[in-house]
């Protein structure tokens, strides 16, 4: 994904400081995560199967489950025809472990294994995707679940993740649109897709149980969609936020909003009666469209509990803003319909119409792709507060690798937790974290296509 010799050079130096970390030693054992090619029926019965890039040959992937504080060891194996990398996005990991290749390792060849191995501090909903050539590779499927579970069980009758995501596929042969530059995704909203999907299948239906009490955890996998959610037949409560709990659960009162990469899970109560059925919506128009069906049978309880307890926190470095912390803008430009004139792109600076020839659309802080110099350069420990502009027409989610940060509100509040920030065309938002992860971090825009045509820039904490 990364080209730039700067680059290839500082993820060689951090290799020498961890030489061996991507290969396990001989007392260590490993289960195998392989990327595969394979055919799977994605589209409804009657269309035929399509090729997809799974892991294990599934899309989405194996789901893996692990305790707070345990540690997570797979053998990545390449059996993909690309050199391929694996990112577990939200987890606060250790650098040489984070699947970006050129940056924290070499891409893994075809054939080839890498070792990851690394300790999961924090309970939540998290995922793990492909990390080379991101907007091919994820959109043939390269996408699985990591959920890290409390040690002490929740108060719910069942924990339901709701994986969802968007394909493009030709309508009439069910196969996978083979164009992943094409310059109108690059230069607008990103690539979305014709085939909505929950956990890999489409017109999901589950049964459940009138006064039934379930957590979903709904995860965004999609390269560029936003999905817009709602509840039917049910009510419920917030409880956590790109896998970090909130304070205080919040009550459902509105749309649930999910970028690609962004994650919520919600606690919620079947309030719908036997015979009927309840959904999670998808809000794209007056009326929405059913993301999942939920038919109700039977009763679990003859009335409702009381609103749940929060989840037990993450223990977190403190973040405080005191006026003592590093500050840093991130000015984001380009796109169609934007107002970019000039951008520097591998060294030379480009008019607007030169990039296009390029199939290069957006700039951060004048630069195309990833810069030579980081966006900043962070103590370890130093809180940082970064000024977000968005002078484009379009959102984008913007993904920090490594850190949890909050957004800043007025009188410098500080929000939930995230790790993916959504923002809207000609906004302009704060965010601040405690720089505690060393090592150097990529953030970049998770409309997958923006970032191949330009969103991609990176900091570092020494």
């Amino acid at each position: 994904m990364l080209s730039r010799r700067t680059f290839l050079q500082s993820a060689a130096s951090s290799a020498a400081l961890v030489a061996g970390i991507g290969r396990a030693t001989a007392d260590e054992t490993f289960e195998t995560l392989a990327g595969r090619v394979a055919r799977v029926q994605l589209a409804p019965d009657g269309y035929p199967e399509t090729e997809i890039w799974g892991y294990d040959g599934m899309s989405p992937g194996p789901t893996l489950r692990v305790l707070q504080g345990a540690r997570l060891q797979r053998r990545f194996l390449n059996d993909l025809p690309q050199p391929s990398s694996v990112h577990w996005h939200g987890i606060r990991i250790e650098n040489a472990m984070d699947g970006v290749p050129g940056l924290t390792q070499d891409a893994v060849a075809p054939g080839d294994t890498f070792d990851y191995h690394f300790t999961v501090p924090d309970a939540g909903t998290y995922w793990y995707h492909a990390h080379n050539r991101s907007v091919e590779q994820v959109a043939r499927g390269l996408n699985g679940l990591l959920i890290v579970e409390e040690a002490d069980p929740l108060d719910i009758d069942r924990d339901q993740p709701l994986v969802l995501d968007d394909w493009l596929l030709n309508p009439e042969t069910a196969q996978l649109d083979p164009d992943f530059a094409a310059q109108m995704d690059r230069s607008h909203g990103g690539r979305n897709g014709n085939l909505l999907l929950t956990n890999g299948t489409y017109d999901l239906t589950l049964t459940a149980q009138r006064h039934e009490r379930l957590r979903l955890r709904l995860i965004n996998v999609a390269n560029a969609r936003i999905f817009v959610l709602g509840l039917e037949g049910m009510e419920g409560w917030t409880v956590a936020l790109d896998g970090m709990p909130l304070e205080t659960p919040e009550p459902i009162e509105g749309p649930i909003l999910l970028g690609p990469g962004q994650r919520a899970d919600v606690i919620v109560d079947i309030v719908a009666f036997e015979g009927e059925r309840a959904y999670v919506t998808r809000l794209d128009n007056e009326r929405g469209e059913a993301q999942v069906t939920f038919d109700i049978r039977g009763t679990a309880s003859l009335a409702r509990r009381g609103a749940p307890r929060a989840l037990p926190p993450n223990r977190m470095p403190d973040l405080r803003l005191d006026g003592s912390e590093l500050v840093a803008t991130l000015d984001m430009e380009g796109g169609a319909m934007g107002r970019m004139r000039r951008a520097t792109y591998e060294g030379e600076e480009l008019s607007f119409s030169q990039l296009a020839q390029r199939n290069q659309f957006w700039a951060f802080n004048g630069v195309v792709g990833m810069p030579e110099t980081p966006l900043l350069e962070a103590g370890l420990g130093q809180t940082v507060r970064v000024n977000v502009i968005n002078q484009t027409s379009f959102p984008h989610a913007m993904h920090l690798h490594g850190m949890h940060f909050s957004e800043i509100g007025p009188e410098d509040r500080l929000g939930p937790l995230r790790d993916t920030l959504l923002i809207g065309g000609g906004e302009q938002r704060q965010i601040a974290f405690n720089a505690d992860n060393p090592g150097d971090w990529l953030f970049h825009c998770h409309m997958l296509s923006h970032a191949a045509a330009g969103m991609m820039t990176w900091l570092r904490v020494a």
